[in-house]
């Protein structure tokens, strides 16, 4: 029978060696299948119910601190005379920055039920003259792979360095506040009633952010519908849309709904949104947001492609007829690599290219439903100027009915003070942790002429 520890929640509590072997389980599973390690994890608690929230935490803080740091401990292994692995990743993690000494290791794997098997003679002998992690040379340091490194050295020149560290951070919790329902100090208020403490965002006028992690979902504030979970500069591609109440609005690459979300509030519940997407289950699950937050004015449409008919329909019939069209486009995602350290290793240079290409379809197709004077705002979540200013440029060189429209002289007539200039990248923005303290984001406007 497996022993069981009660914690002061009620919940069981597995022990130290358990855990140990569940994240190095979990690693190996993310190594083998490719799968994002977020639906690994979701998927293995559900198999793990024995383990209580305390458990789920520790274990999802070890499976992610080894994604974040993996070019180090592999550096370390290899110096060790280890051939790197999820097992030895894990174990050098507790011994070199957890403050774990090796005979506590030991006591936690060896000798637990549910633990690791032991260390090996050579393990342990290696494990004894680890070298310092601060010795790893630069390409081990950027805990990432050199390819992407090498691609970030190009995007960002002589403040590559510092750009890749703050990518390597962890990212905080932010929120946009639901302005169909409250303002920032009533999500504040409501927040601050259930144990929650919330600070305004420093760019985003409805933003906020917790002073520490904890869990959303279960809060009345979310399950009612006053806040969403968005980080700032996803908050901020949706404001520069420039949505108004009465306008008709496409967000093409919906997805789950979140940015369809703020333009709703925007919008205050008047126009029309049409939110598409390829994945018909990905704007399932976007209904449920839409009915909790209030937004009764967004309609879904499941397409085919990016040369679905409807496109065409519309186009042929309206010339376009939309005032905005939001092309939230699909990317490699490295401006998310705070909250997916996994990512990094799951990509590569051909997934960049491959995106780029597809990008460039998605931009005609989108143009089709922009009306004469309407704009078409291009946003990634990438680092890469592949998918973010090559696209938008061999659009614009295609078409002369088009032009860009500055960044920096939009951004005062829809968000408070000026665009940050260290974001600034021509006429369009790049944010990026270390400059704007967000998530990676490009963000392009482009303008249809009359």
């Amino acid at each position: 029978m497996r022993r069981r520890v009660r914690g002061r929640l009620g919940g069981a509590v597995v022990k130290p060696g358990a855990r140990l072997q569940t994240a190095i389980e979990l690693l190996r599973e993310i190594d083998a299948t490719g799968r994002p390690a977020d639906q690994v994890l979701n998927e293995g608690f559900r198999k793990r119910r024995y383990a209580g929230s305390k458990d789920r935490a520790a274990i999802a803080e070890s499976v992610y601190g080894v994604m974040r740091r993996r070019g180090e401990l592999d550096w370390l292994s290899e110096q060790a005379g280890l051939i790197p692995d999820p097992r030895r990743r894990v174990l050098i993690r507790e011994l070199a920055w957890n403050g774990v000494d090796r005979q506590a290791l030991v006591e936690q794997i060896g000798a637990a039920a549910h633990g690791p098997a032991a260390l090996s003679p050579e393990e342990a002998a290696a494990f004894d003259s680890l070298p310092e992690g601060a010795a790893a040379p630069e390409a081990a340091r950027g805990n990432m792979p050199a390819w992407m490194q090498d691609r970030l050295r190009v995007t960002f020149g002589a403040d590559w360095r510092a750009e890749i560290a703050a990518l390597n951070k962890l990212a905080p919790v932010d929120l946009r506040v639901n302005t169909l329902k409250t303002d920032r100090p009533g999500a504040v208020a409501a927040l601050a009633a259930e144990g929650l403490e919330a600070a305004p965002t420093p760019l985003s006028p409805i933003g906020l952010r917790l002073s520490a992690r904890r869990p959303i979902a279960g809060t009345e504030a979310f399950k009612k519908g006053l806040v969403e979970i968005q980080d700032e500069g996803s908050q901020l591609a949706s404001a520069l849309v420039d949505a108004r109440p009465g306008m008709k609005v496409v967000d093409f690459c919906a997805g789950g709904g979140g940015k369809s979300l703020a333009l709703a509030a925007a919008m205050q519940n008047t126009g029309r949104i049409v939110a598409c997407d390829t994945s018909e289950s990905r704007l399932k699950r976007a209904a449920d947001r839409l009915r909790r937050a209030g937004a009764h004015m967004v309609e879904r449409r499941v397409l085919s492609s990016e040369r679905d008919k409807w496109i065409g329909r519309r186009a042929g019939k309206f010339d376009g007829g939309f005032d905005r069209v939001l092309v939230d486009a699909p990317c490699s995602g490295t401006g998310t690599l705070r909250r997916s350290p996994d990512l990094k290793w799951r990509i590569d240079a051909a997934d960049v290219t491959a995106y780029s290409e597809r990008q460039a379809h998605i931009l005609e197709a989108a143009a089709r439903l922009v009306a004469p004077g309407g704009r078409m705002i291009y946003v990634t979540c990438s680092l890469f100027d592949e998918e973010n200013g090559d696209p938008v440029r061999r659009f614009l060189d295609s078409r002369d009915d088009f032009f860009s429209h500055p960044l920096s002289d939009l951004w005062p007539g829809v968000l408070p003070g000026t665009a940050p200039d260290a974001a600034l990248s021509g006429d369009a923005l790049l944010m990026t942790p270390r400059r704007t303290g967000t998530d990676g984001f490009f963000i392009a406007i482009i303008g249809r002429k009359r």
